[in-house]
């Protein structure tokens, strides 16, 4: 799942077996971390690469047996250290997160669909391919569906949060689908939610909700608490491009989000989950 300050989707809920919820903790942690990092306040760029930079020196650390034994390191790296080992975590998805941070410091505008999804496949997929890997399900038939629910949650995080990302000066539209509809960065500036902009964020979540459903058999075929937690994960995505419909793509004026009734439409769906041969 992506990692977003707008806790639509659960982490670490109780519905985790309770000897996962540390290591799920250790890895948002180190991707929130990290993503506060790229991302909050008014630090200059090269400062928060360098800031970066202990993070990949930490992992290399990690890579060369070298930081579980160090004493003086930050928690977040010897508890991360120790998760790593002790669970026989890939180090490639932390070094991908990494580098989709980085990139979020200096690129602000996405050329076309593939440029976006490149960004999702670092900045969302890792955590699904992490967690697979803790829930002993990281088979070749099920990794390209994670990937297809992490990277359709992304999305589902740029849609509503189009005006956010204004203000620190990204657009995650890709630059195509904007040419196409004749929606310009100025439309976005003023907030502008016309004819133009409803057909090109009804694509968008069009689009957007075939990757979640293209993922959601994974939901059906995890058994037990992890099938449930990823219902719900799954629902309550597709629950927000229903709610970006519903207010007429206006994400301007209210950012969709899940409240109380929101939540109890979502465990609705979860309970009521589609079966499917996959």
């Amino acid at each position: 799942m992506p990692i977003s300050h707008y806790e639509n989707f659960p982490v670490a809920s109780l519905l985790l077996p309770a000897n996962l919820r540390e290591p799920v903790e250790a890895i948002y942690s180190f991707a929130r971390s990290a993503d506060d990092i790229a991302d909050e306040g008014d630090v200059a760029p090269e400062k928060r690469l360098e800031q970066l930079a202990t993070y990949r020196s930490a992992l290399d650390a990690i890579a060369s047996g070298g930081l579980a034994g160090m004493v003086g390191q930050p928690l977040l790296f010897t508890r991360l250290a120790r998760i790593i080992l002790n669970h026989h975590l890939p180090l490639k998805p932390f070094y991908d997160l990494l580098d989709a941070f980085q990139q979020d410091i200096g690129k602000k505008r996405y050329e076309d669909f593939n440029d976006l999804a490149d960004y999702c496949r670092r900045s969302a997929n890792p955590i699904g391919r992490l967690l697979l890997v803790l829930y002993n399900a990281d088979t070749v038939e099920n990794l390209p569906l994670a990937d297809c629910i992490c990277t359709g949650l992304q999305l589902v995080n740029f849609w509503q949060d189009v005006a956010q990302d204004w203000k620190k000066g990204r657009i995650y539209l890709p630059q195509q689908d904007l040419a196409h509809f004749k929606v310009t960065e100025e439309d976005i500036a003023a907030s502008r939610c016309d004819e133009r902009w409803q057909a090109l964020l009804a694509f968008e979540v069009a689009r957007t909700r075939a990757i979640l459903n293209t993922g959601a058999p994974l939901a059906r075929r995890l058994r037990g608490r992890i099938g449930w937690e990823l219902r719900l994960i799954v629902a309550g995505g597709l629950y927000i491009l229903d709610r970006i419909e519903a207010v007429g793509y206006d994400v301007f004026a209210q950012r969709p989000r899940i409240g109380l009734v929101g939540k109890l439409a979502v465990a609705w769906r979860a309970l009521n989950y589609p079966r499917t041969s996959a």
